[in-house]
C-alpha cells in the first residue's frame, strides 16, 4: 500500500495537467463559437492550460498548506536581490555553451542585422521581459509548489527528479496542427490535446528531453540546497531563456557543421541538447563534492 500511495502522489501533477487540459479544451470551443475564427484553436488550448496551471499555485498552496516561504519565497528584499544573483548565475551557466557553440561553427553571427544603439536597447529590454514572464511562470510551479508538495511525501531526491521529469515533459506537450475554423468541434481540443501528449512519444525529442531534465535537476538542486531560494532559480532560468533568445537574434544557425548533431537537439532549439546536459550534469557534480569537503573543513 505504500508503494501505490507514492505512485498515485507521483501521478497527480499529471492528473492536473490532464484535468487543465481538458477544461482548456471545451472553454476553447466554447470560446470560438462565440467570438468567430479569431485565433488558432491550437493556440488557445495550450496557452489556456499553462494560464490555469500556474494559477492552481492558489488554492494548491492551501490544499497542501504550504506557506510561501515552504515554496521557496524569501522576504521581498531578498527575493529581488536573488534574482539578480540567479540571473548572473544563469548568464555563468549557459555562456560557456553559447560559446562552444561559436567556436565550433554551430553559430555563426548574422553579418546581415543593422543595428542601432536604440534598436539593440529596445531588443534586449524585450527579450528580456520575456525571458523573466517565461521565469516567473514556470519556476513557482516546478521549482516551487511541485518540488515543495513531492517533498511532503517522499525524499528530496525522488522529488527532485519527479518535479525534473516534469518540468521536461512539459516543454513537449504541444502540437503544431491547427484544425481550420469550419472543422472545429466539440472533441477538436481533445484531438490536439491527445496529440501533444503522444509528442512525448517523439523519439526526435530524446536528447533535448535530457537536457531538460538536467536542467530543472539543477534548479532543483538550488531550490533544496538553498533556504528559500526560488528567487535564485527564478533569476536563472531568466538568464538563461534570456540569452537563447538573443541568441536566435544575434546567430544564424550552421547545421552543417559536423559537431551539430553531438551538442545539440534540431527538434527543440539549436542549443538545448547533449552540451548542455554534460555541463550542467557535471556543474551538479561539482557543488556537490564541494559541499562534501566544505563540510568536512568546518
Amino acid at each position: 500500500m505504500h508503494i501505490l500511495k507514492k505512485i498515485y502522489y507521483s501521478l497527480v501533477p499529471l492528473i492536473i495537467l490532464l484535468f487543465f487540459a481538458a477544461l482548456s479544451s471545451v472553454l476553447s470551443y466554447l470560446f470560438l463559437m462565440m467570438a468567430g475564427d479569431v485565433i488558432s484553436m491550437r493556440k488557445i488550448v495550450s496557452k489556456g492550460a499553462q494560464v490555469f496551471l500556474l494559477f492552481s499555485i492558489f488554492p494548491l498552496r492551501r490544499y497542501l498548506q504550504l506557506k510561501w516561504s515552504d515554496i521557496g519565497f524569501a522576504p521581498k528584499a531578498i527575493f529581488i536581490k536573488q534574482v539578480g544573483r540567479g540571473f548572473l548565475l544563469g548568464v555563468v551557466t549557459l555562456m560557456p555553451v553559447m560559446i562552444v557553440l561559436y567556436f565550433f561553427d554551430i553559430n555563426i553571427i548574422d553579418q546581415s542585422i543593422e543595428w542601432s544603439f536604440n534598436k539593440l536597447l529596445i531588443k534586449l529590454l524585450l527579450t528580456l521581459l520575456v525571458a523573466l514572464l517565461v521565469s516567473l511562470g514556470e519556476e513557482p510551479i516546478f521549482s516551487g509548489i511541485l518540488l515543495a508538495g513531492l517533498r511532503k511525501k517522499m525524499t528530496v531526491i525522488v522529488a527532485a527528479i519527479l518535479s525534473s521529469s516534469y518540468y521536461a515533459a512539459f516543454h513537449f506537450v504541444k502540437t503544431k496542427t491547427d484544425i481550420p475554423y469550419q472543422d472545429i468541434t466539440m472533441g477538436s481540443g481533445f484531438e490536439l490535446m491527445a496529440e501533444a501528449f503522444a509528442n512525448l512519444l517523439n523519439p526526435e525529442i530524446t536528447s533535448a528531453f535530457i537536457a531538460l531534465f538536467v536542467v530543472g535537476l539543477f534548479l532543483a538542486t538550488i531550490r533544496t540546497q538553498f533556504h528559500q531560494s526560488i528567487g535564485l532559480c527564478i533569476g536563472c532560468h531568466a538568464a538563461w531563456v534570456w540569452q537563447i533568445k538573443m541568441g536566435v537574434v544575434f546567430f544564424d544557425i550552421n547545421k552543417k557543421s559536423e559537431y551539430y548533431s553531438y551538442f545539440v537537439n534540431d527538434y527543440y532549439n539549436s542549443i538545448i541538447g547533449p552540451l548542455v546536459s554534460i555541463w550542467l550534469s557535471l556543474a551538479i557534480v561539482v557543488f556537490f563534492i564541494w559541499k562534501k569537503y566544505y563540510r568536512q573543513s568546518q
